[in-house]
């Protein structure tokens, strides 16, 4: 019997940092202050995604203390391109084929992950991330007004604007992924780069890289 692979959903919300791409970008931009200041947001960092801390303290506490610059946030895109998951690539365009409706819903910092998004064949408008504020010369400001995905219960508030196709995944390897359950059919944990008890104990089922979220993204059907 012949079969051919059909998507299992309408709509899917991929995090980014640490699902995407392997990195953490704001833990990244805080190594280049130094080891100590490094280890501090790395940590800060890890304990909100675990779900022991509300990302609503950590996040400007953390930005406050890096203050990074336009010219960074570049470097950053860089980083992210260069640490993009493996099967990543494929994974989407084998989705955008099949004309599912793919978004990006992230805790990053938006100006970094729009050359991300870009080069995995996604569109700007489908990216929602953080966006900052910075001066004439390039230098961090704050915040952008209301920064819905800075705050712990963000994400679900985003998804739950966008009116996505039913049935929908969010799939990511943090506590504000695993809060979108509800107003996604299901949540995924990634777990490839990092894997946290509490994100997969509340999940629908863990991929441990791209080729085991292919296979839950997609089914085989008789053709």
């Amino acid at each position: 019997m012949r079969t051919q692979q059909r998507p299992r959903f309408a709509a899917v919300v991929f995090d980014a940092d640490s699902t995407l791409a392997s990195i953490e970008g704001v833990d990244w931009l805080g190594a280049r202050r130094g080891d100590n200041l490094g280890r501090i947001v790395e940590n800060l960092t890890t304990r909100a995604m675990a779900g022991e801390l509300p990302l609503d303290h950590v996040y400007t506490l953390r930005l406050n203390a890096i203050r990074p610059t336009r010219a960074e946030i570049a470097l950053l895109s860089d980083a992210y391109i260069a640490a993009i998951e493996p099967g990543a690539r494929e994974l989407i365009t084998q989705l955008q084929r099949a004309h599912v409706k793919l978004v990006i819903v992230s805790g990053g910092l938006r100006a970094a992950l729009l050359p991300l998004a870009q080069k995995l064949g996604l569109a700007e408008s489908d990216v929602h991330a953080v966006e900052l504020m910075f001066d004439d010369n390039g230098n961090y400001v704050s915040l952008a007004n209301g920064p819905l995905l800075a705050q712990q219960l963000g994400k679900p508030v985003v998804v739950r604007g966008l009116c996505l196709p039913h049935p929908s995944v969010m799939i990511g390897d943090g506590s504000t992924d695993a809060a979108v359950r509800g107003d996604t059919d299901e949540f995924i944990a990634y777990t490839r780069v990092v894997r946290r008890e509490r994100v997969v104990a509340a999940a629908d089922a863990e991929a441990r890289n791209f080729d085991e979220l292919s296979a839950l993204l997609f089914e085989s059907v008789p053709t």
